[in-house]
């Protein structure tokens, strides 16, 4: 690959990695998009073996964030249906508030569809804290699987 080709290959991962701290775009997959390509159009041995760390990477952090996030919610009584009225308020409060208004929604939804389910506020502010460590958890392991990638794509260009 030319030496621009692998600029530009660094900007999106660079532009991934972001996307997966900041959850607006789709980061790991940023990420590996970026080193798959890399990897094909470099080719051999090097350039193979990288988008095979890439997509083992990106796969196993893919599942592990949500077993690990499912085993923590379970952990506080926080049933799924409470992820999906947060999600949904999530995505509104992204078109209601500039900015912030995902996170806001989320909060507020999962809040909200606790205190309608447990009737009790100290209760459902638990669950909703629950609810942000395991978002918080997901993102972690997200970063964690994208890096692994990254670092597998920086072999692979010291290599070739």
């Amino acid at each position: 690959m030319s030496p621009l080709g692998e600029v530009l290959v660094g900007v999106v991962v660079a532009v991934g990695l972001v996307g997966v701290v900041v959850q607006v775009l789709p980061g790991a997959l940023l990420v590996l998009g970026a080193v798959v390509v890399w990897g094909v159009v470099t080719g051999g041995v090097a350039g193979w073996t990288v988008v095979v760390v890439a997509v083992l990477a990106t796969v196993a952090a893919e599942v592990g964030k949500y077993l690990l996030a499912g085993r923590h919610l379970k952990r506080a009584g926080v049933p799924s249906s409470t992820m999906i009225w947060g999600g949904l308020a999530g995505i509104v409060g992204f078109f209601v508030i500039p900015v912030v208004g995902l996170p806001v929604g989320f909060l507020l939804g999962t809040y909200l569809a606790e205190l309608v389910r447990l009737r009790d506020g100290t209760t459902a502010w638990r669950a909703t804290v629950a609810a942000l460590q395991a978002t918080g958890l997901t993102i972690l392991v997200e970063l964690a699987g994208a890096l692994v990638s990254t670092a597998a794509w920086v072999v692979g260009l010291l290599v070739t």
